[in-house]
């Protein structure tokens, strides 16, 4: 397929990430593969910046990546032959922002305490070992989980009532929320969607490309902006909790397993499929 693209943006937690240990070790050789074949896998995720370049190193990954479910893209320096348009330039990233920065949210949040009196915790009053116990991660995980500049996680506590007139407040401020796997996130108004279309159209103008064929994957209600916007989209199973409900009835993957397993499986079946299709005869 001349003058194409193809890229993988994956959702974390619970997607290439395992829900409970967070482990990838399922995903490896499917990553590995794709490296080889020199197909980008970026992260778009609700992790923060810190996180992310955190497990980039582990794996290896030199790729962009997008923070806080589509706040912020990272592109590292060099990676094209000229930054993008609107981008700005820092720590060896040139980046590009959707949303206000989070203190806009903890300040939102904070008026609304006396309202919902001990119906949510979010991370900005909960310390690091409140973190730690409500996400299951390890005290260095939980301080940068907390480093987050575009948004703020949400545990709720209250009743499912409350919750709709919680949602609604945080609305009538100006924010968007979405729900994920543990915690709703308060943000400003983009999403994962946005977000990848601005990278992916960043990666066709630099490769003159004609289209993308991009795979996204993701578990959770946050990923949908994400999922509906790419050629195939792969809804990774988790457990106790329903699939990700989509618009499109078109293009889409529902490996068996979880997380990471399901993702390897999401994978493989995709680059079968555009290996058939780039078939003579096929």
């Amino acid at each position: 397929m001349a003058n194409a693209v193809y890229l993988v943006a994956t959702d974390l937690d619970g997607t290439l990430l395992d829900h409970d240990d967070y482990s990838y070790e399922a995903a490896l050789p499917a990553l590995q593969l794709l490296e080889e074949l020199r197909i980008p896998v970026i992260f778009v995720s609700s992790k923060t910046r810190s996180e992310i370049l955190a497990l980039r190193e582990e794996l290896g990954n030199a790729h962009p990546f997008i923070v806080e479910n589509g706040a912020a893209v990272y592109i590292p320096d060099g990676y094209f032959t000229s930054p993008p348009e609107g981008s700005i330039g820092a720590d060896g990233f040139h980046f590009r922002e959707f949303v206000p920065r989070r203190e806009r949210w903890t300040m939102l949040l904070g008026a609304l305490r006396e309202r919902f009196p001990d119906s949510f915790q979010d991370f900005a009053t909960a310390g690091i070992d409140e973190i730690a116990a409500m996400t299951g991660l390890s005290t260095a995980q939980a301080v940068r989980a907390n480093e987050r500049e575009y948004s703020e996680p949400v545990q709720w506590r209250g009743s499912a009532s409350d919750l709709d007139a919680f949602l609604a407040a945080l609305h009538e401020g100006g924010a968007r929320t979405l729900r994920g796997g543990r915690f709703i996130s308060v943000a400003g108004g983009t999403d994962k969607g946005e977000a990848w279309r601005w990278l992916r159209e960043q990666y066709l103008t630099a490769a003159q490309g004609r289209e993308a064929f991009d795979l996204a994957l993701g578990d959770g209600q946050n990923d949908v902006p994400l999922l509906e916007v790419a050629h195939r989209a792969a809804l990774i199973p988790a457990p106790g909790r329903p699939l990700p409900q989509l618009e499109r009835s078109e293009g889409i993957l529902r490996p068996a397993g979880y997380g990471p397993e399901a993702w390897a499986v999401a994978a493989g079946d995709w680059l079968k499929e555009l290996y058939t299709a780039s078939s003579p005869g096929s």
